[in-house]
């Protein structure tokens, strides 16, 4: 079996490797294209797009008191991110109560993966380098992409800065530093070079440690009258380094393309469950992490008619857990795991006519999982996708359509292998415009997925289950846009609505037994959410000089378990997913000063799948206010910042005996050369 994977690898790369000596040789055979540029504002995209689709831009994230993309995407309609508190802790998003398996995560246009748990942590990216976030549910209307970026039921796109350059500058670059509550010390810096008018480099580094320290309510009742006391929060310090740099070169008029670097290295205390007289409980657990990949991108045009595209990527990543009080006859557990993953994609666009345009795009990934426990199976999983899209344009109507196959390959060197598994994922999508005179639009789609059970589902010690069967989903959403823009004083007015119907079969639910690394797996059966997202959005001048952003979100969901009818929590909310949640934004601009307020909030939620009141969470609303002024010098410009974050000092919980840091303050200085 494994020289099978071996020959199959082998196969596509050399077919890659082919067409792109082929691509190479239609260079001179090509249709010489004058250049053309294009600008359209990223609000027009999301009132255009078929389905939900939101962007956050670099100026939009400096005004959301955020520091991690964990810290961003909250404020985004039909999120959940499951956050255990402080800095260092695991942050997980969920869209539209799917969960994080379903939510792919990718990385300047290629998915990031981890085929031991399934789920990406947020919480390790920051926004210091991050140039847009943009959120897709179901899928995007960009169709000459990889087929892996179509398997997944929602995605976040993370973009970092491209280098960009004014007259006949050559070198530019940041430095920062960011300082705050609980020993938090976040240097960073960022550097941009130009040695060609074809050839462009950047580099970014960041270092960041926090003690994690903060000091909570630990309430022992759930009525006013009970018992409190004063803790402090322990083994909750972190130190995260940060390190990446990628090369941008032009080849010619028809090519292009790119190679990025990332390496990440992470130590972190996993503070456990907050327990009734005993705080001090898993205090010593510790985590290590490390991450490295490189990928490349290349696109070339062959005509007129015709594109391709070529993406690699090689990744390492290695994970090492202990607990020294660990009651086993060893007296501590420590566990190592790592995980080698080879991804490579081809991708070819035909336009058609000047409406219809398909794509066609084929991917094969390689993961293998090492570990050092005995007998441990060291699984594989060679996965094979291949998906049709087609899409049409014109001025009242667009639409996409796509078909994806999924062939999975399972190889175990000890013990019993998951099955193979071959799945077809149909999605279609479109977006009407009825009136030529107002922009008022109507849009729906539908998306069929599926997620494999993890390795760590299958695999992991006393955790995981081998009978465990895939996870498959099912979305609808009808939903309208509709953007007003105007001279005036209110320049800017925009408005979502959707509608949404989601069906989960064999629902896979993973909960923390004691700590954050191990977890008790088990399927649910059935679950069917129904919800809506509505999000408004508003630019008003105030004076010449003064600007007013506004903005808010809501959410209403019922995700609830339709397993059995005679079972005592048919119906039920499942465990963490607010029936209502939202967020709100305001930031008044003036000269070089703004000003910025924000709110994430939820309603009560249930830690268990049976909703009585003893599994019962109350709701809560976290407020921000920040502050920014800029200065420019001789040197260059310079920002000076200040964040109060959690105004109320409220020590919520996202999830259950973790709770979250109360007031904290965090200032931020950035100097641009």
């Amino acid at each position: 079996m494994k020289l099978f994977q071996q020959k199959i690898f082998l196969w596509f790369c050399a077919t890659m490797f082919a067409q792109t000596i082929v691509v190479a040789q239609s260079v001179s055979d090509s249709i010489g294209l004058q250049e053309v540029v294009i600008t359209e504002k990223y609000s027009d995209r999301e009132m255009r797009a078929t389905a939900p689709h939101r962007v956050l831009t670099a100026e939009q994230l400096r005004q959301l008191n955020a520091l991690q993309i964990s810290d961003a995407v909250k404020h985004l309609p039909g999120v959940t991110i499951r956050d255990y508190g402080g800095i260092g802790g695991l942050k997980t998003i969920s869209v539209r109560s799917l969960g994080a398996h379903h939510t792919a995560v990718s990385y300047n246009g290629i998915v990031l993966s981890d085929q031991q748990t399934g789920q990406i942590d947020i919480g390790r990216f920051s926004l210091d380098n991050v140039e847009r976030l943009t959120l897709h549910n179901g899928q995007d209307d960009r169709i000459f992409r990889p087929a892996r970026t179509y398997a997944a039921a929602s995605a976040l796109e993370i973009s970092t800065s491209i280098p960009h350059f004014d007259n006949n500058d050559h070198f530019k670059g940041k430095a920062s530093l960011k300082g705050g509550s609980f020993g938090l010390f976040n240097p960073s810096l960022l550097l941009n070079s130009k040695f060609s008018e074809n050839v462009s480099a950047t580099f970014s580094s960041e270092w960041m440690s926090s003690q994690g320290n903060y000091p909570y309510v630990l309430r022992y009742g759930s009525s006013v009258g009970d018992s409190t006391s004063k803790e402090r929060r322990i083994n909750g310090d972190v130190e995260n380094l940060r390190l990446e740099s990628s090369v941008h070169t032009q080849f010619g008029s028809h090519s292009r393309g790119n190679i990025h670097l990332y390496y990440y290295n992470s130590e972190r205390g996993l503070p456990g469950a907050t327990i009734f007289y005993n705080t001090l409980h898993n205090s010593g657990q510790r985590l290590w992490e490390r991450n490295f990949f490189i990928q490349t991108h290349l696109e070339h045009v062959i005509s007129n008619k015709w594109e391709i595209q070529i993406d690699g990527k090689y990744q390492q990543s290695y994970l090492r857990y202990l607990d020294p009080s660990y009651l086993g006859s060893t007296g501590k557990l420590e566990d190592i795991f790592k995980q080698n993953e080879r991804y490579s994609s081809i991708s070819a666009l035909y336009r058609a006519f000047t409406n219809l345009s398909f794509s066609v795009s084929s991917d094969l990934i390689s993961a293998t999982m090492h570990a050092n426990r005995q007998g441990f199976i060291t699984p594989t999983r060679l996965t094979l996708l291949t998906v049709i899209a087609s899409k049409w344009v014109s001025d009242g109507l667009l639409a996409t359509a796509s078909l994806l196959r999924t062939q999975t390959f399972e190889y175990a060197e000890n013990g019993d292998a998951g099955t193979n598994l071959k799945r077809y994922s149909p999605y279609i999508s479109a977006s009407f415009k009825p009136w030529d005179e107002k922009d008022f639009r109507l849009r729906t789609f539908y998306k069929k997925s599926f997620r494999l059970p993890t390795f760590n589902d299958l695999y992991y010690p006393q955790v995981g289950v081998r009978n465990l069967l895939p996870e498959d989903a099912e979305q609808f959403n009808i939903g309208i846009t509709q953007a007003f823009y105007s001279e005036k004083q209110l320049k800017q007015l925009t408005f979502t609505a959707d509608l949404f119907h989601n069906r989960i079969k064999n629902k896979i639910i993973a909960y923390p037994t004691g700590n954050l690394h191990q977890w008790a797996m088990f399927n649910v059966g059935k679950v069917i959410i129904n919800g809506a997202d509505l999000s408004l959005e508003s630019l008003a001048t105030l004076t010449k000089k003064m600007l007013l952003h506004t903005g808010i979100n809501y959410t209403w969901q019922h995700a609830s378990d339709r397993t059995y009818h005679n079972q005592a929590n048919y119906d039920h909310q499942i465990a963490y997913t607010p029936r209502h949640s939202g967020s709100a934004h305001a930031t008044l601009e003036l000269n070089q000063l703004q000003i910025s307020y924000t709110l994430i909030w939820s309603g009560i939620r249930y830690n268990n799948n049976y909703n009585d009141t003893s599994y019962r969470m109350n709701g809560y609303a976290d407020h921000g206010l920040s502050i920014m002024k800029s200065f420019p010098t001789c040197l260059g410009k310079i920002t000076l910042s200040g964040e109060a974050l959690n105004l109320g000092n409220k020590n919520y919980e996202i999830v259950k005996n973790y709770p979250m840091p109360g007031r904290s303050y965090r200032f931020t200085l950035v100097f641009h050369f």
